[in-house]
């Protein structure tokens, strides 16, 4: 009886422990209040663009795949998103910008995906590495779709917010 008891007992400890290294493994690396690293990202004709010199916006950092349904998904609450604030004042002239962070290893597929997916939005980087990505490196991006909001003054402000919080979140930030 106490040897079945034990075996009872297990089962749970070992699913509790496969389920806390699994919210380990998917937390994103910053949060609220963490400043956002700077970085250079790529573009797809080889320019290259810095998180710093977007400084006095709100930028959305968004790492996504284009063979990641989940990801292509979120894309079109990113698309609502950005034509409801791209033209709006956020104070001293900041403005809201999303950087598509893609983890690809086909360039073709992923210009393809922007397209058909109508992100307009002109900064879309990648190193087509995939998750060894320079900068999924840097943020500890290891599942996707992952998000950061950002503020004017370069702090994270939201980590993979919902598109209601998101809307929230710019919102707000347009009374203020």
């Amino acid at each position: 009886m106490l040897k079945k008891i034990k075996e009872l007992l297990w089962l749970p400890m070992i699913i509790a422990i496969v389920w806390g290294g699994l919210q380990w493994y998917r937390a994103p690396k910053f949060s609220q209040g963490n400043k956002a690293p700077d970085f250079v990202g790529y573009l797809p004709e080889g320019d290259s663009i810095r998180l710093s010199s977007f400084e006095g916006d709100l930028v959305l950092l968004d790492f996504w795949g284009s063979w990641c349904g989940p990801c292509r998904q979120h894309n079109r609450s990113l698309v609502k998103i950005y034509a409801k604030y791209k033209d709006k004042d956020f104070g001293n002239g900041g403005r809201f910008q999303i950087i598509s962070l893609g983890m690809e290893t086909n360039k073709k597929r992923w210009l393809s995906a922007i397209e058909k997916d109508q992100l307009i939005w002109d900064m879309h980087v990648s190193d087509i590495k995939r998750l060894d990505d320079h900068v999924a490196l840097l943020y500890g991006v290891r599942e996707i779709p992952t998000t950061y909001l950002v503020d004017a003054e370069q702090n994270i402000i939201a980590t993979n917010p919902t598109e209601e919080q998101l809307d929230e979140i710019l919102t707000q930030k347009l009374q203020n």
